[in-house]
């Protein structure tokens, strides 16, 4: 066991010896690196905001939208030129009120419509070799609602007041034209030709022909007919002429030795061919039927 003497003089001991303090903390090199990235943090967030907000300034950011785009109630509003670099999907696309809605492209401008399988329906493509359009039915109203034109795998419909065809060499039909009147521009000359072919004109209740200023003419390589099965081919002018009709040769025993005449009369052979003869005191048909032979 310890003396008091001992304990004693153990109590002196620690109580002459000062108190021990312990630090805690970053000290030396490791506090300065602490401030030095302390520092560089503040200066990249110090340049991160000085960036977004020159973004935000240079691409226009509002709580409306960004830049000419704008957000609206109805769907975005793009305002000037606006590009796009892959396809467009949209249910509607229209301009601003009073302005002209412009579409542009260096290639081709397309417009498709499909299916619920994705099988192409109707197609609209305007590219430099020219406008296509492919569908079931092409139509052309006016803004009343009038049909204009119309075509379908069975027929062309022209519904205007008037077609005019204004190419140096007119129009070409391959097959029948179906039309209530053809007529030509005023001052202008009509001409109906098949250069190979015949040339057919029907009506049930009638075909007239009408030049209110002009003269009518018919031309033809072989034979002209006029033909009419139940009624009459009526003639009615002032003057008819017959131009480059063969003149019959009288006999020499029946030719008058009188000086010549330029009298004739028109006679008809049997199959309707007409000739002219030299007038006489009675017909002189008979006579000088010899072209009828």
């Amino acid at each position: 066991m310890m003396t008091q003497e001992q304990c004693s003089h153990r109590n002196n001991v620690q109580s002459s010896e000062k108190p021990q303090v312990y630090k805690v903390g970053i000290y030396g090199w490791r506090k300065r690196c602490l401030y030095f990235f302390v520092l560089l943090l503040m200066i990249l967030i110090l340049i991160n905001l000085a960036l977004t907000i020159w973004i935000l300034k240079v691409m226009n950011f509002t709580i409306d939208g960004m830049g000419n785009l704008r957000i609206t109630e109805k769907g975005l509003k793009l305002e000037g030129d606006s590009e796009f670099l892959q396809p467009l999907y949209a249910k509607e696309i229209r301009s601003s009120p009073g302005r002209s809605l412009f579409l542009q492209s260096s290639r081709n401008v397309s417009v498709n419509i499909v299916n619920s399988n994705n099988q192409l329906l109707t197609q609209l493509v305007t590219g430099s070799s020219g406008f296509k359009a492919r569908g079931k039915m092409f139509e052309v109203k006016s803004t009343s609602g009038k049909l204009l034109f119309s075509a379908d795998e069975q027929e062309v419909v022209v519904g205007a007041e008037r077609l005019r065809v204004m190419g140096a060499e007119g129009a070409v039909f391959s097959k029948s034209v179906e039309t209530p009147h053809v007529r030509a521009e005023p001052f202008k000359e009509l001409r109906l030709e098949s250069p190979t072919r015949s040339l057919l004109m029907e009506a049930p209740k009638g075909i007239q022909i009408l030049a209110e200023a002009g003269d009518i003419q018919a031309i033809c390589r072989n034979e002209l007919r006029l033909e009419s099965k139940d009624g009459e081919i009526a003639l009615d002018a002032q003057r008819i002429r017959l131009m480059r009709l063969p003149e019959g040769k009288a006999s020499t025993s029946s030719s008058s030795s009188g000086t010549r005449q330029t009298v004739y009369e028109v006679c008809v052979c049997p199959n309707g061919r007409l000739f002219l003869s030299l007038a006489g005191a009675g017909s002189t048909c008979q006579i000088s039927n010899n072209v009828c032979l």
